[in-house]
């Protein structure tokens, strides 16, 4: 039922109601469990005679707004609801605009970090939103569909939210933590997920402060039974789940839990499911390493925040870390080669200045990580570094993501130099599609750091930035780099291109400066028997596996040629690089 323009919402438990949990996520593969978590819990609490219909309805920002807008409207909901977040808010403020154009008397209500920590501003500012939920919200959600059938009288009494009262915004107060085990799971009812990251919650809260996240003002520690998490770990086994994300933050800040888990996930591996863990690595136990030694290659993965490795920095931001013991434990985890590791890296936080910041660089990335993600501190409401930003001299920009843009310690253009060098790490070296050549060219520069920063400058030059790009021109583009930068390895960088180029995929297109593959079509026709899912190519110089070894010398040119078979069908679990192995020596 739509309630028509004029009219008030009816009232009444005989009443039908159609509520809609609406989220804009960032890309398809991603889902929102807010919104499956507030439905879940408000119809356990609701019963099934209730005379509510909670449907959820998920787009990404890639969607045309008038399209989202449009099926939003044709699923005629009497109550709709937005979940928030920095990535879609300018979206989800035009669509409730818009929508409510169309149906001025159908109560909007939004929730969400973006919303929770100025609430009566966002509601001064958007008069076409009802109320705001603030913080967590299963159960308040679940009194608004009360209120909303006629079993509650009025909002006054829900805690938790704020809300419109003519010209008036009315704050109702907080509301206590739930109890974890009161959260349904709702995985089991929802068939929607099969190609799509699973997020999964085992635990509330943070135990740390980093002013720069909004996680350390939930001090609340609050934790799934060990029971209950086994239960719901082994539907998502059972069902072969590609991956689930725990979303817990600092996994490991209760021993007995991560034991508990880890040795539950060891023993009762599918062969199939990844487990993506945010931890702590300087926390970690000597039995938690022993335990991550035993995973199945990909069966695990962690991200590691490190932020920064300059101390004074660290202490401002109130991050608690050992850096050699973080350090140490990553080389260790390394080692094992059965694990992908993600380690964080922050520009923008006090007292880093630019050279401080490519000492943090270089620091992490001699750890040689999976993966290295260099990100702008992003000045969210209600955080820490937003209330001291006038201390630091921190200018932010007015919309989300609020990013950086200058310090009392970094400017302007050297956060623009930074971009340059990130968006060359992600090309070179978190692809993984150039490894074996970054790992020859990054040496030949005073610093990892520096490369990245000539590369940046090179692509600036040269117009690059303005480009799409497929994998075979940036491997072109990387030869004119190293035509200019580094000729003395120009001959090896040819060959490293194409190792790298083939231990991705089969590629359609030749390189131009490959050698023609019919010089070795016996070889072909003898080992490529399954189509593309193999490819033999032709060497003279040799790659190691051992990065150490690439890193301290130059590969020698062999005085004959060698052949590599790629196999695709058999891939490396944590890198994805296709199985290689020396077919001939002639």
């Amino acid at each position: 039922m739509r309630a028509a323009a004029g009219s008030s919402l009816p009232r009444g438990p005989e009443v039908f109601m159609n509520i809609l949990l609406t989220a804009v996520n960032a890309k398809y593969i991603h889902s929102n469990p807010a919104v499956y978590s507030l439905r879940a819990y408000a119809k356990k609490h609701l019963g099934s005679a209730s005379p509510v219909s909670i449907g959820v309805a998920e787009y990404t920002i890639n969607h045309r707004t008038e399209d989202i807008l449009a099926s939003v409207y044709e699923q005629e909901p009497d109550v709709l609801c937005f979940s928030c977040y920095i990535w879609n808010i300018g979206c989800v403020t035009e669509l409730a605009r818009e929508f409510h154009k169309l149906c001025p008397h159908v109560p909007i209500w939004v929730g969400g970090p973006e919303v929770s920590y100025d609430a009566e501003a966002f509601l001064r500012e958007h008069e076409e939103v009802t109320g705001v939920m603030a913080g967590e919200g299963e159960q308040t959600f679940f009194e608004l569909c009360e209120y909303y059938t006629g079993i509650r009288t009025g909002l006054d009494a829900i805690r938790g939210i704020f809300f419109r009262r003519k010209d008036k915004i009315v704050k109702t107060g907080g509301r206590e933590a739930l109890v974890m085990d009161e959260l349904p799971f709702y995985y089991k009812d929802d068939t929607d997920f099969e190609h799509r990251i699973i997020y999964y919650e085992s635990g509330r809260g943070c135990p740390f402060s980093c002013s720069y996240c909004l996680s350390s003002l939930d001090k609340t520690l609050r934790f799934r039974s060990l029971n209950l998490v086994r239960e719901e770990l082994s539907f998502f086994l059972e069902q072969n789940v590609p991956q689930v994300k725990f979303v817990d933050r600092t996994f490991n800040c209760r021993h007995d839990r991560t034991e508990e888990i880890w040795r539950f996930l060891l023993e009762n591996d599918n062969g199939v499911t990844n487990f993506h863990f945010e931890i702590a690595a300087d926390l970690l136990t000597e039995e938690e390493f022993l335990l991550l030694e035993q995973m199945r290659p990909g069966q695990v993965q962690l991200e590691i925040g490190v932020q920064s490795a300059n101390m004074a920095t660290l202490a401002e931001v109130e991050r608690k870390t050992d850096l050699k013991r973080l350090a140490d434990a990553v080389r260790r985890i390394r080692r094992g080669k059965n694990i992908h590791v993600h380690l964080d890296l922050i520009a923008g936080l006090p007292y880093e200045d630019y050279e401080s910041f490519a000492a943090s660089f270089n620091k992490v990335y001699a750890l040689r990580p999976d993966q290295l993600q260099l990100g702008f501190l992003k000045v969210l409401k209600g955080s820490g570094m937003r209330a001291r930003a006038e201390k630091y001299g921190l200018l932010y920009r007015d919309t989300p993501p609020y990013e950086v843009l200058r310090t009392d310690w970094l400017d302007y253009p050297e956060i623009i130099r930074l971009k340059r060098a990130e968006e060359m790490l992600e090309v070179c070296y978190n692809s993984g599609q150039y490894e074996m050549t970054e790992r020859i060219l990054a040496p030949r520069f005073q610093s990892a750091f520096a490369f990245y920063e000539s590369l940046g400058l090179f692509y600036e030059e040269r117009g690059y930035f303005a480009v799409s790009h497929s994998r075979l021109r940036r491997a072109e583009i990387l030869l004119e780099f190293t035509a200019e930068y580094a000729p003395e390895v120009m001959e090896v960088i040819r060959e490293s291109l194409i190792y790298d180029l083939y231990a991705r995929e089969n590629i359609k297109s030749r390189p131009s400066w490959a050698a023609d593959v019919s010089e070795w079509r016996e070889l072909t026709r003898r080992y490529c028997r399954n189509g593309k899912q193999t490819h033999i190519e032709r060497f003279f110089y040799r790659f190691s596996d051992e990065e150490e070894e690439m890193r301290r010398q130059i590969p020698k040119r062999e005085a004959e040629p060698f052949y590599l078979l790629f196999d695709y069908n058999r891939r490396d679990p944590v890198s994805r690089q296709a199985a290689i192995c020396v077919l001939h020596n002639g």
